[in-house]
């Protein structure tokens, strides 16, 4: 069981939550970037890759024996801050999509570069799987 945190008085936080209490049994993800199984890349596009890198997190968070919904923070690494907006709405459908759920707390940083040179974005991910 996860709960959303937010202080009293403040505004509640759009696609995402300020905090979140859980606990179980807790998973790390470490950063997914949006190729496939194969260790390739499907697309150059932003928002595909974002969207295959939130399915290899659950493909993971999966043989944990979790579910989306035992999602409790993501960080997103991406390297061009406006593409990231410009993908937003796209992103946004995909999350609901395949995730369903904003009460994450999530950070977006944006970086130099990441390890992979094709690579735009990386998220990682902490799920809590409920006993």
């Amino acid at each position: 069981m996860k709960k959303a945190l937010l202080p009293a008085g403040w505004v509640k936080p759009r696609g995402y939550a300020n905090g979140v209490a859980a606990a179980g049994t807790q998973v790390f993800i470490a950063g997914q970037i949006g190729w496939n199984e194969e260790a390739r890349f499907q697309t150059s596009d932003f928002a595909g890759q974002a969207i295959q890198a939130l399915k290899n997190v659950l493909a993971v968070l999966h043989e944990a024996g979790g579910r989306p919904e035992h999602l409790v923070r993501l960080t997103w690494y991406v390297t061009d801050k406006r593409e990231y907006i410009a993908s937003l709405k796209e992103i946004g459908r995909a999350f609901r999509e395949l995730i369903g759920d904003y009460d994450i707390a999530m950070s977006a940083v944006q970086v130099v570069a990441l390890i992979e040179d094709e690579a735009k974005v990386e998220i990682e991910a902490t799920a809590v799987i409920p006993q």
